[in-house]
């Protein structure tokens, strides 16, 4: 089972195991942080990582449009890594995401990483979008009906006398915050304040992203 239902604010959401939100009555597909051209950025500082981030990313973004066709995608912020990333796109990267706004529309949240995207990338540019009774932003401020990304959640879980670390989604039921998309990116941990500050309990569940299915269990029996 490649993905499971969460509910946010009463709309239904398939979260999908890649780290993809779908809203399937709207057709919309949602991802965060895909922190785009990462590797480059590092290289740029002396750190040398495999240049394969942006390629892999890319990819699975395609993947998860392929299983879902939406009619329109909202990229939750930090989709560059930096204010330059875009610039270092290769033209096979940069037909990729063209190939992957085609017949959609396409929408870019401002992130703290790229806070003022381009319009040649393609799609429109926000700081947020409201559809119903849901609000679409990259920081979470704990609002009833936020749907967000930028903390990069992950959960330590038991298993088999040892423990895995995952990403994952985090939701009350009431807001949600997402993985990161991206191939480099790291995560914070979810027993971290900055959650119980956004949920106000420590019974909000954690939706992990296993190897075949995602796994819900309540955020107080991670670690």
């Amino acid at each position: 089972m490649r993905a499971s239902k969460v509910t946010i604010s009463d709309v239904t959401f398939v979260a999908d195991i890649s780290g993809a939100l779908f809203w399937q009555e709207q057709r919309l597909l949602v991802v965060s942080d895909l922190h785009l051209e990462k590797g480059s950025s590092y290289a740029r500082r002396g750190v040398l990582l495999p240049p394969y981030d942006t390629v892999a990313t890319l990819r699975r973004l395609a993947a998860v449009i392929a299983r879902h066709d939406p009619r329109m995608v909202i990229a939750l912020g930090d989709s560059f890594h930096d204010r330059d990333a875009h610039e270092r796109l290769s033209t096979a990267d940069r037909d990729a995401l063209q190939a992957m706004q085609a017949r959609r529309d396409w929408i870019w949240i401002s992130g703290n990483h790229d806070p003022a995207l381009p319009a040649d990338l393609g799609g429109t540019v926000a700081n947020e979008v409201a559809i119903g009774p849901i609000v679409f932003r990259h920081e979470p401020t704990g609002t009833a009906g936020e749907i967000a990304g930028h903390l990069h959640p992950k959960a330590r879980v038991p298993t088999r006398g040892r423990s895995i670390e995952r990403r994952c989604f985090v939701s009350d039921g009431e807001r949600a915050v997402m993985p990161a998309f991206g191939a480099y990116t790291g995560g914070l941990s979810i027993s971290d304040p900055a959650f119980a500050k956004i949920f106000g309990v420590p019974d909000f569940m954690a939706h992990v992203l296993g190897d075949s299915r995602l796994h819900s269990i309540i955020a107080s029996r991670c670690y």
